[in-house]
């Protein structure tokens, strides 16, 4: 059959549909079918499923009938969340049904029961939605090569949540092996709405060897993404962080009460918890048709709630990145966003849950937790506006995620090392291996290294005649359960004492908790009764008070793009030009921050000095983001204690750092002396906020993803404290006896790419010294420096008087003395 022919087959179905096929779509079709790999760029909700999975199926009529079907994988679709994973293969399977292919489409994520994975094995689907973790889990089978031999495309979906991450890297080492096991006929396909460094991202999902032949094409659809900033009233002159979001639900109930159906996107899963508490208690009439979603929140739960939203039962879905990606809900019709998002890709991902069809206008409400953060809301509507997006930096050499790999392939009945070589060395990530990393790699799968060789535990994959393999039943079970590159706390089950799962908590949260205790989660204020085989035991509880949990990972970093947006929005404001409405908005607050200090344009530094009841506090304005703040204020504290002797408190947000002292602070003669000056900065970084202890919390990380930290089996994991316990006495042995371990120089090298952004501290840096500081003595703090203050003010709790009580009496004899100057 010609592919005009079955193109024709396609718009047939399409007219059926009563939709239109778009340009990008007939031309992924061709490429595809002319045997091409590629990259897609489109929109979200413009039908990027259907311009790869169309041409998936026309390749198999373009040679075989109609019924010509084996029990044969031969498509995977690679996807990045569990949520995602039922609409897509909705999508797929209504498409093979509408043709009356008999085209089995199969879901393997970490919520597929064991029976359906048995039903799989004996008869395989045509093609498989699947997550990076569980396509490792394949590879351990013993059968991986007969059940993946025949698969023909791999089509990676939301690529940009990928890359960048050690989870991406995963997907490149599954990728290599399978285009081995395909003899070269293997296509590669990626799908990604909003990325910043699209040929990079292209690289490096395909290879070299397919990059070079590679297609890219590219949507001309225009989004139309409509931004609003929810306006507060008023705006206080002194702004803090927190509180202006819950303030402004009286405008957020309308929006609710007008739309179909409602996604209320937060950036943390507590405050998902505290929002959907506010809106239940300010608007009880929507009980029964408002539900949460967050990741720890049971599974079941979770698909309840995704198949409520599809049925369109629900008003209102208060979520977190959850519900980020691809999943059509096409009843939502209004996307609310709860403080800065940090990211404009992020943003935009959100924005696309509206609107979700073609051609649809998506909406988008940012709240603002603070006045200032309406700066955001006005950057955000120009990034999207002039379609500029965060680029996703590829990870390098993680060997945490290579061992682990190799002792996948171990487990499944061995590898050889050459031939393995030569296929991780195809990937972007390994690309660079060098053959001393390689042999260690070897060297600690088989004896865990020179430190370790005497331990029969670390001894894990034994050299068979030049085949690297594991025959311990035991150690290859434990292998199978700690596949997978996410590390978090270690959780614990809640579950009610009559039965049925909520979902889980960290430990750390638990530890906290007293018999009788009170706490909110998954909607439900629970009383905590005991823990029982590290099941946390509740029962529903009629207080109106109670804790909310905590999780690790919460914090989001403000993107260098965003940084940059915010210092121009600023510069427009200095310029008189308040055309944006936010900009508008917080005039009175620039006003008076002009009258008070100044606002730095974007060639100057503003640091303000000021003394109050607390002490002696200087506040630098970088703009940076909370991540770059957090080391800046450390290395300033250290360089400034050498000058001096003296003791600081450090607090920060995305617009700058304090450092506070109860004697004054010779600010002057630091900046006489470069304070910021690049010499010696990394040893200067090392003693400022202890790199050592900061690589052993991150060793415990790459320790569990390398195999050697078993966190335990389903039901009877291990505790927190041992973990953490074990993670250390491993790393003191490694900095001790193997000085060179590669485990440790990652650590250390996470800490300074990952966790402190090297890259970008350095830049910050650099444009500080390329800046003009601009030093203030202010009598009392700026409208820019209270939020700040607040911040300290929140953590050190240093009353017995309420803290939110506290900070408004400051907020308004703050602004009592101004008024009255």
């Amino acid at each position: 059959m010609s592919n005009e022919a079955l193109f024709q087959i396609a718009e047939d179905w399409f007219k059926s549909k009563k939709w239109e096929s778009f340009e990008f779509q007939r031309q992924t079709w061709d490429a595809y079918l002319n045997g091409k790999s590629g990259l897609l760029n489109a929109p979200t909700g413009s039908g990027k499923t259907y311009a790869l999975w169309i041409p998936c199926v026309l390749e198999f009529l373009k040679h075989h009938e109609l019924h010509d079907i084996k029990p044969e994988v031969q498509i995977l679709w690679i996807t990045p969340l569990r949520a995602l994973t039922k609409d897509i293969r909705s999508a797929m399977q209504s498409f093979c049904d509408d043709l009356d292919l008999r085209w089995k489409v199969g879901l393997r994520t970490g919520d597929t029961t064991t029976s359906e994975r048995q039903k799989q094995k004996k008869e395989a689907p045509q093609a498989l939605v699947i997550t990076p973790e569980s396509l490792h889990v394949l590879l351990s089978q013993g059968d991986y090569p007969n059940y993946l031999k025949n698969v023909k495309s791999i089509i990676v979906d939301e690529w940009h949540e990928l890359i960048g991450t050690k989870r991406g890297v995963a997907t490149e080492l599954a990728i290599s092996r399978l285009k081995k096991l395909s003899q070269g006929k293997l296509k590669i396909w990626g799908i990604s709405a909003t990325i910043g460094n699209l040929p990079q991202a292209k690289r490096v999902l395909l290879g070299e060897d397919l990059y070079r032949v590679s297609v890219s094409i590219k949507s001309e659809i225009e989004k139309k993404i409509e931004v609003t900033s929810i306006m507060p009233d008023e705006v206080e002159k002194f702004p803090w962080s927190g509180y202006l979001g819950v303030k402004l639900i009286d405008k957020v109930l309308p929006i609710i009460k007008e739309s179909n159906t409602t996604l209320l996107f937060t950036n943390t899963r507590s405050q998902t918890e505290l929002w959907y508490q506010a809106i239940l208690k300010e608007a009880p009439e929507l009980a029964g048709i408002i539900a949460m979603h967050h990741g720890s929140m049971d599974q079941h739960i979770r698909s309840w709630v995704e198949d409520a939203l599809h049925a369109g039962k629900l008003k209102l879905v208060v979520c977190t990145s959850s519900l980020d990606l691809g999943v059509d809900f096409r009843p939502v019709d209004s996307v609310i966003q709860i403080g800065g998002p940090k990211g404009v890709s992020r943003f935009q991902q959100r924005a696309g849950r509206s609107g979700h069809g073609p051609g649809e206008v998506s909406r988008i409400y940012f709240v603002p937790t603070h006045s200032l953060e309406l700066i955001e809301g006005a950057a955000l509507r120009t990034a999207i506006k002039n379609g500029k997006f965060e680029q996703r930096k590829p990870l390098e050499k993680s060997l945490d995620v290579l061992v682990q790999y190799l002792v996948t392939l171990s487990v499944s009945g061995g590898f050889r090392p050459l031939e393995i070589l030569e296929e991780i060395k195809q990937t972007y990530s390994f690309r660079l291996l060098t053959g001393e990393e390689w042999n260690w790699a070897l060297e600690f799968i088989t004896t865990g290294g020179s430190t370790l060789g005497e331990y029969d535990e670390f001894s894990r994959v034994y050299n068979d005649d030049g085949i690297y393999k594991i025959i311990n039943s035991r150690a290859a079970q434990r292998h199978k359960l700690s596949i997978g590159t996410i590390v978090g706390d270690p959780a614990m089950s809640v579950k009610f004492i009559t039965g049925g799962h909520l979902g889980t908590v960290e430990e750390s949260f638990v530890s906290r908790l007293n018999p009788g205790d009170t706490f909110w989660f998954a909607g439900q204020n629970l009383e905590f009764i005991r823990i029982k085989d590290l099941t946390v035991l509740v029962k529903k509880s009629k207080r109106k008070s109670g804790l909310t949990p905590s999780w690790g990972g919460g914090r989001l970093p403000l993107s260098s793009l965003l940084s940059d947006l915010i210092r121009s929005k600023l510069q427009l404001a200095i310029n008189g030009d308040f055309s944006d409405p936010e900009l508008e908005k917080i005039k009175p607050i620039l006003d008076l921050q002009s009258k008070m200090s100044m606002i730095p344009d974007k060639d100057s530094l503003l640091i303000e000095k000021v003394e109050t009841e607390h002490g002696y506090h200087l506040f630098f304005f970088t703009f940076e983001g909370m991540f770059v703040h957090e080391v800046l204020a450390g290395l300033i504290a250290y360089r400034m204690s050498k000058l001096q002797k003296i003791t600081f408190s450090i607090s920060m947000n995305d617009y700058g750092f304090e450092l506070l002292s109860d004697q004054e602070i010779a600010i002057e003669e630091g900046l006489e002396l470069d304070l910021f000056t690049e010499e010696n900065i990394y040893q200067d970084i090392n003693e400022s906020i202890n790199m050592t202890e900061m690589a052993q919390r991150k060793f415990r990380d790459v320790a569990t993803i390398a195999g050697l930290i078993f966190q335990g089996y389903p039901g009877k994991n291990i505790k927190a404290r041992h973990l953490q316990a074990s993670s250390g006495i491993l790393y003191k042995a490694f900095q001790e006896y193997d000085e060179h371990n590669l485990l440790l120089k990652q650590s250390m090298e996470e800490v300074m790419t990952l966790q402190l952004d090297q890259s970008r501290f350095m830049e910050a840096i650099r444009r500080i010294n390329k800046q003009k500081i601009i030093l203030k003595e202010t009598e009392k703090p700026t409208p820019f420096a209270f939020p700040i203050l607040v911040d300290m003010i929140k953590r050190e709790r240093l009353s017995s008087e309420d803290v939110t009580d506290r900070i408004l009496k400051m907020q308004m004899q703050l602004e009592r003395s101004v008024g009255d100057d």
